[in-house]
């Protein structure tokens, strides 16, 4: 294999890691912004039910 074969194999691999860690923060930054949001929601609603 040539030195040019080689390198673009490690480009193409270091490419398709980089698009799964940005994956999976995009789907841990969603899974975290959805719980804030359930638990501001059930704080607002028990505090309009203690009225």
């Amino acid at each position: 294999m040539s030195k040019a074969a080689i390198a673009f194999a490690c480009l193409c691999l270091l490419t398709l890691s980089a698009c799964g860690n940005t994956a999976y923060g995009l789907k841990k930054d969603g899974q975290e912004a959805s719980h804030a949001m359930d638990n501001a929601t059930h704080r607002v609603l028990s505090a309009g039910a203690k009225k």
